[in-house]
């Protein structure tokens, strides 16, 4: 099955600002994290709490716009904050650290709090088609991490779905399914970061840069990459 990941044509109507860097993925071997990745992301914590300490966190282009975001499809962002903003706010907040999952959920987790942007990674192998984002009719069913109780997320929310309308992603960037979430056993995997701020193109380009360099380094596999948006609404692997 090719993998596929596309916006569609309402969502980018909706935030033209919209600018997704997107990874797709196949024979890439996870596991835990060795311990150079391990340092990598320790150190990268230990940055951006100094970073938090001069800047507010909701002072950040990335995060005030996502905070937009959310509030634009009816959802409350200091109730429900995007991915980027929950880690961030674990380290400004001296919760403790950021914990060590795997070496694909460290990796989208080292780019997401050194960009500011809320970086997924997700399964395939339990996607029956492409994934899209779009906004819920309500009949999409989510089952959260760890939890076994069907969800329907509210119409007009946004969401990332298969065509079985699978919910992999609810309220954008808010939580993964546990259907969609990288484990030891994940080969084959869709990786977004995105942004919603003016001008963020620069920064989704490295962001996508590092991604793939610390994929090739510590996963392996084969890949294929892109900047999604207005100009380029998907992509595909075959």
């Amino acid at each position: 099955m090719a993998l596929t990941f596309t916006y569609h044509p309402e969502i980018l109507a909706k935030y033209p600002n919209l600018c997704a860097g997107v990874i797709l993925a196949r024979g890439m071997q996870n596991g835990p994290s060795p311990d150079s990745l391990k340092d990598e992301f320790m150190a990268e914590q230990r940055a951006v709490t100094t970073r938090l300490s001069q800047t507010q966190l909701s002072d950040l282009p990335s995060i005030k716009a996502w905070r937009s975001a959310f509030r634009s499809f009816g959802v409350e962002p200091t109730q429900y904050r995007c991915a980027a903003e929950s880690l961030m706010r674990r380290l400004n907040l001296n919760k403790g650290d950021i914990p060590s999952i795997n070496a694909l959920v460290d990796i989208g987790n080292i780019v997401s709090i050194r960009y500011a942007l809320p970086t997924a990674v997700f399964d395939a192998a339990r996607l029956t088609g492409p994934v899209t984002v779009h906004f819920a009719d309500g009949s999409e069913n989510y089952v959260g991490l760890g939890q076994t109780v069907v969800e329907h997320p509210e119409p007009g929310e946004v969401v990332f779905t298969d065509p079985s309308k699978k919910v992999i992603a609810r309220r954008w960037c808010w939580r993964q399914s546990d259907d969609g979430a990288a484990r030891e056993s994940t080969t084959d995997a869709i990786i977004c970061v995105e942004a919603q701020h003016p001008g963020a193109r620069p920064e989704i380009e490295a962001a996508l840069a590092d991604l793939l360099r610390l994929f090739q380094e510590y996963a392996g596999g084969t890949y294929v990459s892109g900047v999604l948006g207005a100009d380029q609404p998907s992509i595909t692997m075959p």
